[in-house]
């Protein structure tokens, strides 16, 4: 495998300016979040052609050479599983790829299978085996070995065969727009995240009114102090303390550790702060709470459910598409509430554009009439 480490700002700005304007580029990250909030960057991966470029983050100081091509409309940033990666570039460059082609969601739209690996995607289309052998290596270590970078290279030079054969079929089968689409609306929901944690808390929809105000706040300060601090939320406090802070709103200490049950590291450490957040909410006026969030469905409303997801998959399947990546799970649920008259918070972006057509609309019609 051909590849060069690049450990200079002057190395990566020849390497950037040379290739500018490229009509595609190969991308991957190496990270570490063991014990942090935020992805630490420790490699970036570029392909162009046939050489794969091994930035060294460590090492570079001036990364907007790398930003503007993140943002460059004129080339495709090819990425497999971009998520994480997506991650990686709010926090270290405060940017997101565009135009962004991912490999994994392109598979299953042309129906090659839902959630393909990268390893088994270059095996389904190159039949190459590659190897796994640093899966779980310490990117932050330095130097790295050549082992190490052998393996980053190939991370993602295959990525542009891989990214060729799906573009053509993509294109046979009349679906470019919808892989880029999807890439956007992947970019466009992690930079507009609202944050609102609360209601991913289960059994959150037990709570009443203000004991949801509390839970939101609860899990608001969590947010900003484990950002801060730069460390998981759970080494904050975890979901069951917020939830049980929203229970029983204690005003001392001692109710901080019983009934609560928070540790008391916990209760050392921000045991202050929290007491004087709870005693905040309770003069928080009824009209400024949150409506309660929706319960379980029953079982008939879980049936329609079944019947609905039936039906995606014959839309799935005239459309070519895997089933799984119709829809999300949760969106099955929402139209089902939309249908009987549940505000929805706001309607999903990718609910829009290709999908509203040929899956939204159909659905919601066909809710419309089970209710007839």
């Amino acid at each position: 495998m051909d590849w060069q480490l690049i450990e200079s700002d002057a190395a990566l700005r020849q390497v950037l300016a040379r290739e500018q304007g490229s009509a595609v580029v190969a991308v991957d990250t190496e990270f570490m979040r063991r014990n942090t909030f935020f992805p630490q960057v420790a490699l970036l991966q570029l392909c162009f052609s046939d050489r794969a470029w091994l930035v060294d983050p460590l090492a570079i100081e001036d990364t907007q050479p790398i930003a503007d091509l993140m943002v460059d409309s004129r080339t495709t940033k090819v990425l497999h599983s971009a998520s994480e990666d997506l991650e990686v570039f709010q926090c270290w460059l405060g940017v997101l790829p565009s135009p962004l082609f991912d490999t994994q969601r392109a598979a299953a739209l042309v129906d090659l299978g839902f959630g393909l690996g990268y390893r088994a995607l270059v095996q389904e289309i190159c039949d190459v085996d590659l190897p796994k052998g640093e899966t779980r290596s310490d990117w932050l270590q330095r130097p790295l070995t050549d082992a190490q970078c052998e393996y980053a290279a190939q991370d993602v030079a295959w990525l542009l065969p891989v990214w060729q054969d799906l573009y053509d079929k993509c294109i046979t089968q009349d679906k470019l727009d919808w892989v880029l689409a999807d890439g956007a609306d992947a970019a466009a929901n992690l930079a507009s995240n609202n944050g609102e944690y609360y209601k991913r808390i289960k059994t959150a929809w037990k709570l009443n009114p203000r004991q949801l105000s509390v839970l939101r706040a609860v899990c608001d300060w969590r947010e900003a102090t484990a950002r801060r601090m730069d460390k998981p939320r759970s080494w904050i406090i975890d979901d069951k303390a917020c939830l049980q802070l929203a229970q029983y709103v204690p005003a001392s200490r001692a109710e901080l550790r019983d009934p609560v049950g928070l540790p008391p590291p916990a209760v050392r450490r921000y045991g202050e702060e929290l007491l004087s957040l709870l005693d905040a909410q309770r003069d928080i006026p009824d009209r400024m709470l949150p409506p309660r969030l929706p319960g379980p469905l029953q079982a008939p409303q879980r049936q329609q459910l079944k019947q609905l997801r039936e039906s995606a998959r014959e839309i799935a399947s005239r459309l070519g598409i895997a089933p799984e990546a119709l829809l999300q799970s949760r969106d099955y649920e929402a139209l089902l509430r939309e249908s009987r008259g549940e505000a929805l918070d706001e309607c999903p972006r990718h609910w829009n554009g290709w999908r509203e057509q040929a899956v939204i609309e159909p659905l919601r019609r066909l809710l419309a009439g089970a209710a007839a």
